[in-house]
């Protein structure tokens, strides 16, 4: 094990080795194989990052948003120099192709630290003038510590989404990467390290839930929490932090459908769909995987989408040409799994895909699945209302709008939809009666990052993304002086 990579934690500025001494393995999906340890920490490692956090908050809080802004371009110039590097790893990490993480998970982690590096140099207070009486302004201040919980499918893009805002406003971070997708986050610490990022502004502690992210999630220090991953581990942190009156930001599971009109850009629309279906091995919380087809172009959308799906290169994430990787787990291709089963057991058809496979050379032993495309199943089925998370979508006929509503709708889930029409009115109409955070229409994964994130239902509560991200980790103080 000597040989063997040693992921650090990053507290106060510096790599330090957990204190109890322990590790766990951390494996490559696409070789089933362990290449890098990491630590075990627990909350005395906790303790630790939270004591440098309080202790570089004063000065970080206090600095100009000019200054603040600088550091966080500093760390989004940084990222970009090594893109390469960032990409190989979170590649290795996660399984997914080198391409995919290089064309879109690095840079919108760039992205992420630029906008808000921006946007709070315009971070501006509302004022209420009082006639004659006098006048109210509300000062947005930091609220101390932020708790910044990320997941594994997009482990650098989605803890940047967190941990960006929440430095911008002032705070100082404590974070949880995933303990599954461990290597981007350490290396953003050693690139911290390296431009001398003020010690304690930002710390990683890597490890399990149970040991690390619930000593965050209640330690009385940390004012807020910002989570992504599993609504059961959403409702875990719910039921333990609201009672401390902890900010609470959840984004959590979903079962997004995708609508598909007759009159929609037919060429644009699979073509995308292809995409939304399968990035990322279906391992996107945004990812369509329950796709209702007016029936009259059904059954050429069915031969087309077949004939497109089964054509993915799957296999070496390295390889350029590979469009779909490994999964991210061993565990998780067998949960995959298990739902591709469920649904013939009940009555569903595989079209394509449906197996593990093989790949050869070093890949041979790796976690890879077939793009599985099932249909045949009614839309209230224990396979079209739970979340897979993985590459296997259904698909189905509908004849109204009134049907495909209820089958969009059915689920507890909320997060985002996917619409494909050309009639305008229609998208408006249907677009209001989504029960869902996000909706796009005629297109897919389309971010402006000024406009709120998040789902409804058991999707989640809160919203990222834009000022709303920024008023998260502030409070809101109103200040009222009447006149004399």
């Amino acid at each position: 094990m000597n040989h063997l990579l040693k992921i650090s934690n990053f507290i106060g500025g510096k790599s330090v080795e957990p204190l109890s001494g322990k590790y766990l393995d951390n494996y490559e999906p696409a070789i089933g194989q362990v290449y890098s340890l990491i630590p075990d920490s627990d909350a005395n490692d906790v303790q630790l990052a939270v004591d440098a956090a309080l202790k570089a908050f004063p000065s970080w809080s206090a600095m100009s948003n000019d200054d603040r802004s600088e550091w966080l371009i500093k760390i989004a110039q940084g990222i970009e120099d090594r893109l390469d590097e960032f990409a190989e790893a979170e590649s290795r990490d996660n399984g997914k192709p080198v391409s995919l993480a290089k064309s879109v998970d690095i840079p919108r982690a760039v992205s992420n630290f630029r906008f808000f590096a921006h946007a709070l140099t315009h971070f501006s207070s509302e004022s209420h003038f009082m006639q004659g009486i006098g006048i109210n302004y509300t000062l947005r201040q930091p609220i101390g510590i932020a708790g910044c919980i990320s997941p594994w499918n997009l482990p650098l893009y989605l803890l940047t989404w967190k941990i960006a805002p929440a430095l911008a406003a002032g705070n100082t971070v404590v974070a949880k990467p995933s303990e599954v997708t461990p290597f981007t986050a350490y290396l953003l610490g050693k690139l911290c390290e390296d431009i001398q990022l003020p010690q304690g502004v930002l710390n990683f502690v890597h490890g399990t839930g149970p040991q690390v992210g619930e000593p965050i999630c209640i330690h009385p220090e940390i004012k807020a929490i910002s989570f992504t991953g599993g609504t059961a581990t959403g409702r875990r942190i719910a039921s333990v932090a609201a009672p401390m009156f902890k900010k609470l930001s959840l984004e959590l599971g979903g079962k997004n459908p995708n609508i598909i009109f007759a009159d929609c850009n037919y060429a644009e629309m699979l073509a995308t769909t292809v995409r939304s279906s399968f990035s990322n091995q279906g391992q996107i919380c945004l990812c369509g995987s329950r796709i209702f087809v007016e029936r009259p172009i059904y059954e050429k959308f069915k031969a087309d989408f077949v004939a497109k799906v089964s054509a993915l290169k799957v296999g070496d994430p390295a390889n350029e040409n590979t469009k779909t990787g490994a999964v991210v787990s061993e565990s998780h291709m067998q949960k995959v799994l298990s739902y591709i089963q469920l649904a013939q057991d009940e009555g569903g058809k595989v079209l394509a895909g449906g197996q593990r496979i093989y790949p050869e050379g070093r890949c041979k032993d790796g976690w890879f699945i077939e793009p599985t495309i099932i249909e045949g199943l009614s839309h209230d089925c224990r396979t079209n209302q739970e979340e897979i998370f993985g590459p296997v979508v259904t698909i189905m006929p509908f004849d109204t709008e009134e049907e495909v509503l209820s089958y969009a709708n059915s689920t507890i889930y909320g997060l985002a939809t996917t619409v494909w029409t050309e009639n305008l009115t229609r998208a408006h109409r249907v677009a209001e009666r989504l029960e869902s955070g996000i909706v796009w229409v005629n297109c897919w994964l389309l971010r402006d990052l000024r406009t709120p994130f998040g789902g409804v239902k058991n999707s989640g509560v809160g919203r990222e993304g834009g000022m709303e991200a920024l008023h998260f980790f502030t409070e809101a103080k109103n200040v009222c002086i009447k006149y004399q």
